[in-house]
């Protein structure tokens, strides 16, 4: 996900991607816990797509623009 792409998104739409992407992790964890080969590059995509909306949600509660 590109940061255009979420910069585009609702609030609401942010939260619920953020949401998904995190349960995501989560099922990744759980794979690699029980001895399961997790491809490297899933992991890191999950953690930058995380960063990325956080990083927009954060830009837009510091300048006051709630769209």
């Amino acid at each position: 996900m590109k940061a255009t792409e979420i910069k585009n998104k609702s609030d609401a739409e942010l939260q619920t991607e953020l949401e998904s992407i995190r349960k995501e992790q989560f099922n990744l964890r759980m794979q690699r816990g029980a001895g399961q080969e997790v491809r490297p590059h899933i992991w890191r995509e999950a953690k930058k797509n995380i960063a990325r909306i956080k990083t927009v949600q954060r830009e837009r509660q510091q300048s006051g623009d709630q769209s």
